[in-house]
């Protein structure tokens, strides 16, 4: 079956065709639209766009809509209600839509894809693949905070964690590596790109991840701060006046590799400056890898060792001198576990979660 995947993003959508036969997969293309409400008017142009590249040359890879099985949409957030990708109706768009404000950036425009997807092609099922639904087995010990318990009974505020496509994907990789089911690893995985987080994965499940209720918390990133003490935020509100919506975005867009350094929120031109001697360069990766092992400590510690490390993202997979300060400075805690770079590749993951989706569906209508 061809399952179109779709990733919007408030002015972009990534999209890929991917075909599955049983075991087999193949990537038959990939694509980005740009520039959404200013060159092209919404998602649902863009969408229009995209389907029409499917058909015509030089692409031509299906003559008609209905050779498409399913629409793989990318969700960011899903809170505690799903735990898998599930088919799309109008309770789960309600759903996704109650999030908003857990995810403003992303829910809302994965919900403009969605709706254009069902506008667009209504005779093919749509699927719901949540980043977060990786995470949702996580002991409670692991996703509450230490607030007052009556905030997450009535907010749900607790650690959500993201990257689940990625995390999974890269596990089930390392799994086939490993040649031992994924069940009976102890796997650190450690998606590192412009956002960054570590999942600690037990027998198949995530038991910790480093990203939180946001994806604010954990990890140094391209502009995101990680952890930091929170009385930092009001401290930092008084002395620069600056009211919770500024402290948010100098947070999430001014911090991390770009506020450290002052040079760029991409590790490439941090390296690129640490090879001229920049001496703010040099101290932004220290730090970097600094919190990325202090995380890779604990997780190994959470699950009493572990049997590999994974590496995977922009910087993960691209970033030689990362793994190899990884594997000389840590392999105490590694022992014998070796340090895999594994490509993520989240396009497949949401192709083979949405025709499970699918298969599922098909085989209890067989049933009735």
């Amino acid at each position: 079956m061809k399952i179109l995947v779709i990733n919007c993003g408030s002015s972009s959508i990534k999209y890929a065709v991917v075909d599955i036969e049983g075991e087999r997969s193949e990537l038959v293309i990939k694509g980005l639209i740009e520039k959404i409400g200013v060159d092209i008017k919404s998602h649902e142009v863009a969408l229009e766009i995209i389907i029409d590249r499917l058909m015509q040359p030089p692409e031509a890879i299906i003559e008609d809509t209905k050779e498409i099985s399913a629409i793989g949409h990318r969700v960011v957030h899903g809170g505690e209600r799903f735990k898998e990708a599930v088919l799309i109706d109008e309770e789960v768009i309600e759903s996704i839509r109650s999030h908003f404000d857990l995810a403003p950036l992303h829910n809302p425009a994965n919900l403009m894809g969605i709706e254009a997807g069902m506008k667009l092609l209504p005779h093919i099922p749509q699927v719901a693949v949540f980043d977060t639904a990786f995470h949702q087995e996580m002991p409670a010990y692991a996703y509450l905070y230490a607030l007052p318990y009556r905030l997450y009974q009535e907010y749900k505020i607790r650690r959500y964690g993201f990257h689940g496509t990625s995390h999974k994907y890269v596990a089930l990789e390392a799994s086939k590596i490993l040649k031992k089911p994924l069940e009976q690893l102890r796997l650190i995985t450690c998606h590192l790109g412009n956002g960054c987080s570590l999942s600690a994965i037990k027998e198949g499940r995530s038991i910790d991840t480093s990203m939180g209720f946001t994806p604010l918390e954990g990890l140094v990133m391209g502009t995101r701060s990680g952890d930091i003490d929170p009385a930092i935020v009001f401290y930092l509100m008084r002395k620069e006046k600056i009211t919770s919506v500024q402290m948010n975005e100098m947070l999430n867009k001014k911090s991390g590799l770009l506020g450290l350094s002052d040079i760029s929120s991409d590790m490439r031109d941090i390296l690129r400056a640490m090879n001229k001697d920049n001496p703010r360069a040099k101290l932004t990766f220290e730090v970097f890898i600094y919190r990325l092992k202090k995380y890779i400590g604990a997780y190994v510690a959470v699950m009493n060792g572990i049997d590999a490390l994974v590496l995977t993202g922009g910087i993960g997979e691209n970033v030689p001198l990362l793994k190899q300060r990884i594997e000389t400075e840590v392999s105490y805690l590694l022992r014998d576990a070796p340090v895999l770079v594994i490509p993520t590749n989240e396009e497949l993951m949401i192709a083979k979660e949405s025709a499970y989706v699918i298969q599922k569906s098909l085989d209890k209508r067989g049933e009735k």
